[in-house]
């Protein structure tokens, strides 16, 4: 699992952690029952405070992404697929609107913008073949 802090990023950094063990959980990364760092460990590893990657956990745990077991750690909860798939579609869905956000701001109609989405998708599939291929 890779957790990145940028000091120059608007979102504190408790959600900059938050976002990337979500990430790792929705993507499959991190699996049903594996064990997380201790909050001590991550906090010296990312070079933070424990009130801060505390903070991290406890909204993960508020969000049934991870259970915490008093004295012997934090462990990645059980996720319904049908929520992960929810989960998913709203983290695209921010994305997206980001994108449409910059998008306007570039003064792009709509039609322009879904000529470059089809364009990167068609991108995407054709790596993906050729991925398949090399193997």
């Amino acid at each position: 699992m890779k957790i990145t802090i940028s000091n120059s990023s608007n979102e504190p950094t408790y959600k900059q952690i938050f976002n990337d063990i979500q990430q790792a959980i929705l993507q499959g990364e991190l699996k049903d029952g594996e064990a997380l760092p201790s909050i001590r460990n991550l906090a010296k590893a990312l070079n933070v405070s424990v009130i801060t990657t505390k903070r991290a956990y406890d909204t993960l745990e508020h969000e049934n992404y991870i259970k915490t077991v008093p004295g012997k750690g934090s462990y990645v909860a059980k996720q319904n697929s049908e929520v992960i798939h929810k989960k998913q579609l709203l983290i695209l869905q921010d994305q997206l609107t980001l994108a449409i956000q910059t998008a306007k701001l570039l003064r792009l109609n709509l039609s322009e913008i879904q000529e470059m989405i089809t364009l990167l998708y068609r991108n995407e599939l054709e790596n993906e073949d050729n991925d398949k291929e090399s193997l």
